[in-house]
Formats: structure tokens, sequence, C-alpha cells
């Protein structure tokens, strides 16, 4: 069977460990990106489908490894969440912009 996906570290010992043979590679890091930002797609439509809580840390675990390969930080994108908390405000008031006049 054919995936072609960035999986987690741990996937191919486990499927190893049901006596399957998992092919690999190491991506570089153009690859990587990419394939990450895919991850993070593919995570949110699966959230978007089935509203499980699980689907959330998938897309937590991305978004970590986004951050780290980025070489940015928690609190810098806690910094800019917030920035645009202030400025444009949250999501709290569940307000639904049906169009524009004028």
């Amino acid at each position: 069977m054919k995936y072609d996906k960035l999986v987690r570290d741990n996937i191919p010992d486990m499927m190893e460990a049901q006596g399957k043979k998992a092919i690999t590679h190491v991506a570089d890091d153009q690859e990587y990106e990419r394939r990450l930002r895919e991850k993070l797609k593919e995570e949110a439509t699966e959230f978007y489908v089935s509203g499980r809580e699980e689907e959330l840390a998938d897309i937590l675990e991305v978004f970590y490894a986004i951050l780290k390969f980025k070489g940015t930080t928690i609190e810098k994108v806690e910094h800019a969440r917030k920035k645009k908390a202030e400025e444009r405000g949250t999501f709290s008031k569940r307000l639904i912009l049906d169009g524009v006049e004028g």
C-alpha cells in the first residue's frame, strides 16, 4: 500500500511490529516544510469532518513541529495572537458576517 505522507516518528516501528515493512525516507527542509503544511491541512480536515477532540491534539502536534522547524516559539505566536485579538477581536461573540452594504 502506498501512503506518500508525513507520519509520526514511531509509525514505522509500529508497522514493523505488525510484521509489515515500512518504506521511508527522511525529508530535506523543503519537502519537510511542504509535508508539514499538508499534514496540517489533513488534520484540520479530519477535525472539520469528525469534530473529535483527538484531532485537535493532532493539529497541535503538527503546530509544534512547524514552530520547531521555523525556529520560533509558542510565545512569539501567542504574542501575535494577542495583538490580533486586541486589534480585531476574537471569535467569542460568534458573529457571522452576512454581507456589507455601501
